[in-house]
């Protein structure tokens, strides 16, 4: 009976530390929402950035470091990597933001990226705020004979690329390309993302490949709202002093309790 009694008191202590714990980490966010909230900033095309995005001009206490843009000749920019990319749109509702290359132009079929990333720079961690999902790709390719049973091949006009040696064709691929649809003889010369739907098809042209660089890419912030669960929401909302006293009381109570 004892025994029982005991554990039944164990288990609505822990009960009880789990809801004040709760309470504490929802003071502290609530704490630090408030010290965000701001105006919302401007610059350019770009007319509402607010929380979890800020302008380096905007006062420190809003927004998040981390997620910081620039203003750049009346152009939002951020800067991801070593690349600096123009921002094109900011999608509160579904926690994305859009960027582009700025060294695709539009109605410039020569011009192409500047900058070059893979998946593997994107996981959500301290250093890294953004993640990418549903990404598509664009392949630029070298070939030593010309494709024409392949649809997805789009042949680029020479007047585009210079890339062309004697013999060679060059060609493009959209969408979810996989290592099966690189034909033999053709060499990969250049990958860039994009977020343009229908690169999928048959029916692409090279203005509508051209038109997928000059839309961008969409890369999440959602990690910011603790999607991927308590850790990130404990890590975000009560870091440093905060998130130690935290994790130092929930480890002394946890241990009180099970000597009792």
């Amino acid at each position: 009976m004892r025994e029982s009694l005991g554990v039944m008191w164990r288990e609505r202590a822990l009960l009880v530390v789990v809801v004040l714990l709760t309470f504490l980490v929802q003071h502290i966010c609530a704490t630090k929402t408030k010290k965000h909230a701001c105006n919302p900033s401007s610059c350019g095309t770009i007319t509402n950035i607010h929380n979890p995005f800020r302008l380096k001009d905007d006062p420190k206490s809003c927004g998040v470091k981390r997620y910081e843009l620039a203003c750049e000749n009346n152009v939002t920019v951020l800067y991801l990597f070593s690349g600096k990319y123009h921002v094109q749109a900011i999608n509160y509702n579904n926690s994305t933001i859009r960027v582009a290359d700025p060294g695709v132009q539009q109605h410039n079929c020569s011009s192409l990226p500047r900058y070059f990333f893979s998946r593997s720079n994107f996981s959500p961690n301290r250093t890294n705020p953004y993640y990418v999902y549903g990404i598509k790709s664009l392949v630029f390719l070298n070939c030593s004979h010309p494709v024409n049973e392949n649809l997805k091949y789009v042949k680029i006009p020479p007047r585009c690329l210079n890339w062309h040696s004697k013999g060679y064709h060059i060609y493009a691929i959209g969408g979810d390309v996989k290592a099966k649809d690189i034909e033999v003889g053709c060499r990969v010369k250049l990958v860039a993302p994009t977020s343009w739907w229908g690169l999928d098809t048959n029916k692409s042209s090279y203005p509508v490949l051209q038109r997928s660089l000059v839309y961008g890419f969409e890369i999440s912030y959602s990690g910011y709202f603790g999607n991927f669960g308590i850790r990130y929401y404990l890590v975000l909302c009560a870091s440093g002093k905060n998130f130690i006293i935290l994790i130092y009381l929930y480890v002394l109570i946890l241990y009180i309790i099970t000597r009792i």
